[in-house]
Protein backbone atom coordinates (compact mmCIF):
# COMPACT_ATOMS: atom_id res chain seq x y z
CA UNK A 1 0.00 0.00 0.00
CA UNK A 2 1.37 3.41 -0.96
CA UNK A 3 1.89 5.71 2.02
CA UNK A 4 -0.72 8.44 2.31
CA UNK A 5 0.60 11.97 2.00
CA UNK A 6 -1.22 14.03 4.66
CA UNK A 7 -1.59 17.80 4.55
CA UNK A 8 -3.16 19.93 7.29
CA UNK A 9 -3.29 23.64 8.20
CA UNK A 10 -0.58 24.59 10.68
CA UNK A 11 -3.06 26.30 13.03
CA UNK A 12 -6.81 25.90 13.59
CA UNK A 13 -8.72 28.34 15.81
CA UNK A 14 -12.06 26.66 16.53
CA UNK A 15 -15.03 27.95 18.50
CA UNK A 16 -17.62 30.68 18.85
CA UNK A 17 -16.09 34.15 18.72
CA UNK A 18 -12.80 32.95 17.21
CA UNK A 19 -13.02 35.65 14.51
CA UNK A 20 -12.11 38.32 17.07
CA UNK A 21 -8.72 36.69 17.69
CA UNK A 22 -7.67 36.60 14.03
CA UNK A 23 -5.32 39.57 14.42
CA UNK A 24 -3.40 37.89 17.20
CA UNK A 25 -3.27 34.65 15.18
CA UNK A 26 -1.80 36.52 12.22
CA UNK A 27 0.89 38.18 14.28
CA UNK A 28 1.74 34.82 15.93
CA UNK A 29 2.30 33.48 12.41
CA UNK A 30 4.53 36.45 11.55
CA UNK A 31 2.32 38.21 8.97
CA UNK A 32 1.41 41.90 8.98
CA UNK A 33 0.21 42.93 5.49
CA UNK A 34 -2.86 40.82 4.72
CA UNK A 35 -5.35 41.24 1.91
CA UNK A 36 -8.82 40.20 3.03
CA UNK A 37 -10.63 38.45 0.15
CA UNK A 38 -14.39 38.42 0.63
CA UNK A 39 -17.64 39.42 -1.06
CA UNK A 40 -19.84 42.51 -1.09
CA UNK A 41 -22.48 40.89 1.12
CA UNK A 42 -20.05 40.25 3.99
CA UNK A 43 -18.76 43.80 3.64
CA UNK A 44 -22.28 45.26 3.79
CA UNK A 45 -23.22 42.93 6.67
CA UNK A 46 -20.26 44.15 8.73
CA UNK A 47 -18.46 40.81 9.11
CA UNK A 48 -15.52 41.96 6.98
CA UNK A 49 -15.30 45.13 9.05
CA UNK A 50 -15.10 43.15 12.29
CA UNK A 51 -12.25 41.13 10.83
CA UNK A 52 -10.44 44.26 9.69
CA UNK A 53 -10.81 45.74 13.18
CA UNK A 54 -9.21 42.65 14.73
CA UNK A 55 -6.34 42.85 12.28
CA UNK A 56 -5.69 46.58 12.66
CA UNK A 57 -5.88 46.31 16.45
CA UNK A 58 -3.04 43.79 16.18
CA UNK A 59 -0.96 46.25 14.17
CA UNK A 60 -1.58 44.85 10.69
CA UNK A 61 -1.83 47.00 7.58
CA UNK A 62 -4.90 45.66 5.78
CA UNK A 63 -6.32 45.88 2.26
CA UNK A 64 -9.71 44.45 1.28
CA UNK A 65 -10.83 42.89 -2.00
CA UNK A 66 -14.57 42.24 -1.86
CA UNK A 67 -15.13 41.62 -5.56
CA UNK A 68 -15.39 37.84 -5.39
CA UNK A 69 -18.26 36.21 -7.28
CA UNK A 70 -20.14 32.91 -6.86
CA UNK A 71 -18.30 30.14 -8.72
CA UNK A 72 -15.20 32.30 -9.28
CA UNK A 73 -13.91 32.67 -12.82
CA UNK A 74 -10.52 33.42 -14.27
CA UNK A 75 -11.78 36.89 -15.22
CA UNK A 76 -12.97 37.58 -11.67
CA UNK A 77 -9.44 37.02 -10.36
CA UNK A 78 -7.86 39.87 -12.33
CA UNK A 79 -8.82 42.79 -10.04
CA UNK A 80 -7.91 40.74 -6.98
CA UNK A 81 -4.42 40.05 -8.32
CA UNK A 82 -3.96 43.80 -8.72
CA UNK A 83 -4.99 44.47 -5.10
CA UNK A 84 -2.58 41.82 -3.76
CA UNK A 85 0.29 43.25 -5.83
CA UNK A 86 -0.40 46.89 -5.00
CA UNK A 87 -0.63 46.16 -1.27
CA UNK A 88 2.60 44.13 -1.33
CA UNK A 89 0.72 41.52 0.69
CA UNK A 90 2.57 38.97 2.77
CA UNK A 91 -0.54 36.80 3.14
CA UNK A 92 -4.12 36.44 1.94
CA UNK A 93 -7.15 35.97 4.21
CA UNK A 94 -10.22 34.32 2.67
CA UNK A 95 -13.50 35.21 4.39
CA UNK A 96 -16.75 33.66 3.20
CA UNK A 97 -18.15 30.51 1.65
CA UNK A 98 -16.34 28.28 -0.79
CA UNK A 99 -16.13 30.92 -3.52
CA UNK A 100 -14.18 33.57 -1.54
CA UNK A 101 -11.96 30.87 -0.07
CA UNK A 102 -11.22 29.40 -3.52
CA UNK A 103 -10.56 32.93 -4.80
CA UNK A 104 -8.15 33.65 -1.95
CA UNK A 105 -6.22 30.45 -2.65
CA UNK A 106 -6.03 31.18 -6.37
CA UNK A 107 -4.80 34.74 -5.77
CA UNK A 108 -2.15 33.47 -3.35
CA UNK A 109 -0.77 31.07 -5.94
CA UNK A 110 -0.96 33.47 -8.88
CA UNK A 111 0.67 36.28 -6.90
CA UNK A 112 3.71 34.14 -6.15
CA UNK A 113 3.82 31.78 -9.11
CA UNK A 114 2.48 33.88 -11.99
CA UNK A 115 0.95 32.44 -15.13
CA UNK A 116 -2.74 31.62 -15.49
CA UNK A 117 -5.05 29.31 -13.56
CA UNK A 118 -5.04 26.82 -16.44
CA UNK A 119 -1.34 26.29 -15.65
CA UNK A 120 -2.40 24.91 -12.26
CA UNK A 121 -5.25 22.67 -13.43
CA UNK A 122 -5.24 18.95 -12.59
CA UNK A 123 -3.39 16.70 -13.26
CA UNK A 124 -0.77 19.33 -12.36
CA UNK A 125 -0.11 19.25 -8.59
CA UNK A 126 1.22 22.59 -7.38
CA UNK A 127 3.65 22.47 -4.48
CA UNK A 128 4.52 26.18 -4.58
CA UNK A 129 5.35 28.97 -4.45
CA UNK A 130 2.33 30.68 -2.90
CA UNK A 131 1.53 33.40 -0.41
CA UNK A 132 0.25 32.00 2.91
CA UNK A 133 -3.54 31.75 3.15
CA UNK A 134 -5.65 32.06 6.30
CA UNK A 135 -9.17 30.73 5.68
CA UNK A 136 -12.27 31.86 7.59
CA UNK A 137 -15.40 29.97 6.46
CA UNK A 138 -18.83 31.54 6.94
CA UNK A 139 -20.78 28.47 5.76
CA UNK A 140 -20.65 24.92 7.11
CA UNK A 141 -20.11 23.10 3.86
CA UNK A 142 -17.15 23.47 1.52
CA UNK A 143 -14.45 22.50 4.00
CA UNK A 144 -12.13 24.63 1.86
CA UNK A 145 -10.44 25.94 5.01
CA UNK A 146 -8.74 22.55 5.34
CA UNK A 147 -8.22 21.45 1.73
CA UNK A 148 -5.45 21.60 -0.83
CA UNK A 149 -7.74 22.49 -3.75
CA UNK A 150 -9.20 25.51 -5.50
CA UNK A 151 -12.01 25.39 -8.08
CA UNK A 152 -11.95 28.14 -10.70
CA UNK A 153 -14.07 28.35 -13.88
CA UNK A 154 -12.29 29.19 -17.13
CA UNK A 155 -14.10 32.28 -18.45
CA UNK A 156 -13.37 31.31 -22.05
CA UNK A 157 -14.57 27.68 -21.96
CA UNK A 158 -16.95 27.51 -18.95
CA UNK A 159 -14.88 24.61 -17.64
CA UNK A 160 -14.68 24.29 -13.86
CA UNK A 161 -11.00 23.59 -13.27
CA UNK A 162 -9.84 21.57 -10.29
CA UNK A 163 -6.50 23.00 -9.16
CA UNK A 164 -4.81 20.75 -6.56
CA UNK A 165 -1.65 20.74 -4.51
CA UNK A 166 -0.11 21.75 -1.19
CA UNK A 167 0.28 25.33 -2.45
CA UNK A 168 -3.52 25.70 -2.12
CA UNK A 169 -3.64 24.46 1.49
CA UNK A 170 -4.25 27.24 4.04
CA UNK A 171 -1.58 27.67 6.70
CA UNK A 172 -4.31 28.44 9.22
CA UNK A 173 -8.08 28.47 9.58
CA UNK A 174 -10.51 30.27 11.87
CA UNK A 175 -13.59 28.08 12.34
CA UNK A 176 -16.18 30.23 14.12
CA UNK A 177 -19.68 28.72 14.04
CA UNK A 178 -21.23 32.05 15.05
CA UNK A 179 -20.57 33.23 11.49
CA UNK A 180 -23.19 30.72 10.29
CA UNK A 181 -26.06 31.78 12.56
CA UNK A 182 -27.60 34.04 9.92
CA UNK A 183 -27.51 31.47 7.11
CA UNK A 184 -30.96 30.90 5.54
CA UNK A 185 -32.50 27.43 5.56
CA UNK A 186 -31.85 26.74 1.87
CA UNK A 187 -28.15 27.55 2.15
CA UNK A 188 -27.94 25.61 5.41
CA UNK A 189 -29.37 22.52 3.74
CA UNK A 190 -27.27 22.72 0.58
CA UNK A 191 -23.98 23.32 2.36
CA UNK A 192 -24.80 20.60 4.89
CA UNK A 193 -25.39 18.03 2.16
CA UNK A 194 -22.19 19.26 0.51
CA UNK A 195 -20.25 18.41 3.67
CA UNK A 196 -22.00 15.03 3.91
CA UNK A 197 -21.04 14.31 0.30
CA UNK A 198 -17.41 15.16 1.07
CA UNK A 199 -17.39 12.73 3.99
CA UNK A 200 -19.08 9.85 2.15
CA UNK A 201 -16.98 10.23 -0.98
CA UNK A 202 -13.76 10.50 1.05
CA UNK A 203 -14.59 7.20 2.77
CA UNK A 204 -15.60 5.22 -0.32
CA UNK A 205 -12.89 6.71 -2.57
CA UNK A 206 -10.27 4.44 -4.03
CA UNK A 207 -7.75 6.78 -2.37
CA UNK A 208 -9.18 6.44 1.14
CA UNK A 209 -6.71 5.76 3.94
CA UNK A 210 -6.89 5.15 7.70
CA UNK A 211 -6.21 8.80 8.51
CA UNK A 212 -8.97 10.21 6.31
CA UNK A 213 -11.38 7.41 7.31
CA UNK A 214 -11.64 8.57 10.90
CA UNK A 215 -12.47 12.15 9.97
CA UNK A 216 -14.98 11.00 7.35
CA UNK A 217 -16.95 8.69 9.64
CA UNK A 218 -17.00 11.25 12.47
CA UNK A 219 -18.33 13.89 10.08
CA UNK A 220 -21.05 11.57 8.76
CA UNK A 221 -22.20 10.79 12.29
CA UNK A 222 -22.26 14.44 13.33
CA UNK A 223 -24.06 15.65 10.22
CA UNK A 224 -26.72 12.95 10.39
CA UNK A 225 -27.50 13.95 13.99
CA UNK A 226 -27.66 17.69 13.37
CA UNK A 227 -28.56 18.63 9.80
CA UNK A 228 -32.33 18.41 10.20
CA UNK A 229 -32.13 20.32 13.50
CA UNK A 230 -30.21 23.22 12.03
CA UNK A 231 -32.40 23.30 8.92
CA UNK A 232 -35.51 23.57 11.12
CA UNK A 233 -34.00 26.13 13.52
CA UNK A 234 -31.07 28.24 12.40
CA UNK A 235 -30.67 29.60 15.92
CA UNK A 236 -29.89 26.13 17.31
CA UNK A 237 -26.38 27.00 18.42
CA UNK A 238 -25.22 23.50 19.44
CA UNK A 239 -26.36 22.15 16.06
CA UNK A 240 -24.68 25.06 14.24
CA UNK A 241 -21.44 24.40 16.12
CA UNK A 242 -21.60 20.68 15.37
CA UNK A 243 -22.23 21.26 11.65
CA UNK A 244 -19.37 23.76 11.40
CA UNK A 245 -16.90 21.34 12.96
CA UNK A 246 -18.17 18.46 10.83
CA UNK A 247 -17.70 20.49 7.65
CA UNK A 248 -14.06 21.10 8.58
CA UNK A 249 -13.57 17.42 9.46
CA UNK A 250 -15.09 16.40 6.13
CA UNK A 251 -12.73 18.86 4.42
CA UNK A 252 -9.74 17.24 6.13
CA UNK A 253 -11.06 13.84 5.05
CA UNK A 254 -11.47 14.50 1.35
CA UNK A 255 -8.37 16.69 1.10
CA UNK A 256 -6.32 13.71 2.26
CA UNK A 257 -8.34 11.11 0.33
CA UNK A 258 -10.36 12.49 -2.58
CA UNK A 259 -13.86 13.20 -3.73
CA UNK A 260 -15.37 11.02 -6.44
CA UNK A 261 -18.10 10.87 -9.08
CA UNK A 262 -20.61 13.23 -7.43
CA UNK A 263 -18.07 16.05 -7.60
CA UNK A 264 -16.90 15.11 -11.08
CA UNK A 265 -20.47 15.42 -12.35
CA UNK A 266 -21.30 18.42 -10.16
CA UNK A 267 -18.67 20.75 -11.57
CA UNK A 268 -20.10 20.85 -15.13
CA UNK A 269 -23.60 21.50 -13.74
CA UNK A 270 -22.25 24.48 -11.85
CA UNK A 271 -20.26 25.76 -14.80
CA UNK A 272 -22.99 25.50 -17.44
CA UNK A 273 -26.14 26.15 -15.39
CA UNK A 274 -24.74 28.22 -12.50
CA UNK A 275 -26.17 25.96 -9.83
CA UNK A 276 -24.49 26.43 -6.44
CA UNK A 277 -21.98 23.68 -5.78
CA UNK A 278 -23.62 22.32 -2.65
CA UNK A 279 -27.02 22.19 -4.32
CA UNK A 280 -25.73 20.37 -7.41
CA UNK A 281 -24.05 17.81 -5.13
CA UNK A 282 -27.35 17.30 -3.32
CA UNK A 283 -29.15 16.82 -6.64
CA UNK A 284 -26.65 14.14 -7.68
CA UNK A 285 -25.85 12.28 -4.46
CA UNK A 286 -28.69 9.69 -4.35
CA UNK A 287 -28.39 8.69 -8.03
CA UNK A 288 -24.60 8.43 -7.92
CA UNK A 289 -24.76 6.36 -4.74
CA UNK A 290 -27.21 3.94 -6.38
CA UNK A 291 -24.77 3.59 -9.29
CA UNK A 292 -21.75 3.07 -7.02
CA UNK A 293 -22.96 1.16 -3.99
CA UNK A 294 -22.62 -2.36 -5.39
CA UNK A 295 -18.91 -1.86 -6.03
CA UNK A 296 -18.06 -1.17 -2.37
CA UNK A 297 -20.87 -2.46 -0.13
CA UNK A 298 -18.65 -2.83 2.95
CA UNK A 299 -17.47 0.79 2.72
CA UNK A 300 -20.97 2.13 2.19
CA UNK A 301 -22.19 -0.05 5.06
CA UNK A 302 -19.64 1.61 7.35
CA UNK A 303 -21.04 4.96 6.25
CA UNK A 304 -24.54 3.68 7.00
CA UNK A 305 -23.56 2.70 10.53
CA UNK A 306 -21.98 6.12 11.08
CA UNK A 307 -25.18 7.66 9.77
CA UNK A 308 -27.09 5.78 12.48
CA UNK A 309 -28.52 2.85 10.54
CA UNK A 310 -28.47 -0.64 12.06
CA UNK A 311 -29.02 -4.30 11.19
CA UNK A 312 -28.67 -6.42 8.10
CA UNK A 313 -25.80 -7.42 5.85
CA UNK A 314 -23.35 -4.96 4.34
CA UNK A 315 -25.35 -5.01 1.11
CA UNK A 316 -28.59 -4.31 2.97
CA UNK A 317 -27.08 -1.49 5.00
CA UNK A 318 -25.53 0.05 1.90
CA UNK A 319 -28.90 -0.01 0.14
CA UNK A 320 -30.56 1.43 3.25
CA UNK A 321 -28.09 4.33 3.22
CA UNK A 322 -29.13 5.25 -0.33
CA UNK A 323 -32.76 5.30 0.79
CA UNK A 324 -31.86 7.35 3.88
CA UNK A 325 -30.07 9.97 1.77
CA UNK A 326 -33.07 10.16 -0.58
CA UNK A 327 -35.29 10.76 2.45
CA UNK A 328 -32.89 13.40 3.78
CA UNK A 329 -32.91 15.30 0.48
CA UNK A 330 -36.71 15.17 0.48
CA UNK A 331 -36.87 16.46 4.07
CA UNK A 332 -34.51 19.29 3.15
CA UNK A 333 -36.63 20.14 0.08
CA UNK A 334 -33.68 19.72 -2.30
CA UNK A 335 -35.06 20.75 -5.71
CA UNK A 336 -34.68 18.60 -8.80
CA UNK A 337 -32.89 20.16 -11.77
CA UNK A 338 -36.25 20.43 -13.54
CA UNK A 339 -37.76 22.27 -10.56
CA UNK A 340 -34.69 24.52 -10.60
CA UNK A 341 -35.50 25.47 -14.18
CA UNK A 342 -33.12 23.18 -16.08
CA UNK A 343 -35.23 21.25 -18.57
CA UNK A 344 -34.22 18.69 -21.15
CA UNK A 345 -33.98 21.25 -23.93
CA UNK A 346 -31.42 23.27 -21.96
CA UNK A 347 -29.05 20.46 -21.15
CA UNK A 348 -29.49 17.73 -23.76
CA UNK A 349 -27.06 19.27 -26.23
CA UNK A 350 -24.45 19.62 -23.48
CA UNK A 351 -24.61 16.02 -22.26
CA UNK A 352 -21.51 14.74 -24.03
CA UNK A 353 -19.47 17.86 -23.20
CA UNK A 354 -20.50 17.63 -19.55
CA UNK A 355 -19.51 13.96 -19.42
CA UNK A 356 -16.16 14.81 -21.01
CA UNK A 357 -15.54 17.60 -18.48
CA UNK A 358 -16.57 15.35 -15.58
CA UNK A 359 -14.05 12.72 -16.67
CA UNK A 360 -11.35 15.35 -17.24
CA UNK A 361 -11.58 16.43 -13.60
CA UNK A 362 -10.18 13.08 -12.51
CA UNK A 363 -12.66 12.59 -9.68
CA UNK A 364 -14.67 9.81 -11.38
CA UNK A 365 -11.49 7.73 -11.41
CA UNK A 366 -11.58 7.66 -7.62
CA UNK A 367 -15.16 6.35 -7.52
CA UNK A 368 -15.72 2.74 -6.34
CA UNK A 369 -17.38 2.02 -9.70
CA UNK A 370 -15.51 4.01 -12.33
CA UNK A 371 -17.88 5.15 -15.09
CA UNK A 372 -17.27 5.72 -18.76
CA UNK A 373 -18.66 8.73 -20.61
CA UNK A 374 -21.81 6.87 -21.64
CA UNK A 375 -22.59 5.89 -18.05
CA UNK A 376 -22.15 9.51 -16.95
CA UNK A 377 -24.62 10.65 -19.62
CA UNK A 378 -27.07 7.99 -18.42
CA UNK A 379 -26.70 9.24 -14.85
CA UNK A 380 -27.30 12.82 -15.95
CA UNK A 381 -30.41 11.53 -17.72
CA UNK A 382 -31.65 10.01 -14.47
CA UNK A 383 -31.00 13.16 -12.45
CA UNK A 384 -32.33 15.63 -15.03
CA UNK A 385 -35.40 13.48 -15.76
Amino acid sequence: MTAAQIGLPRRLAIGGGALADTGRLLRDLGYSRPVVVTDAFLTAQGTAGRLVDSLTDAGCEVAVFDGTVPDPTTDSLTPGIAVVAEHRADCVIGLGGGSPLDTAKALAVLAAGGGTMRDYKAPTVTVGPALPVVAIPTTAGSGSEATQFSIITDSASDEKMLCPGPAFLPVAAVVDYELTLSMPARLTADTGVDALTHAIEAYVSRRANPFSDGFALTAISTISANIRRVYADGEDRPAREAMMLAATQAGVAFSNSSVALVHGMSRPIGAHFHVAHGLSNAMLLPAVMRFSVGAAPARYADCARAYGLEGGSDEELAAALVTAIEELCADLAVPTPRAYGIDRARWDGLAELMAEQALASGSPGNNPRVPDAGEIVTLYDEVFG
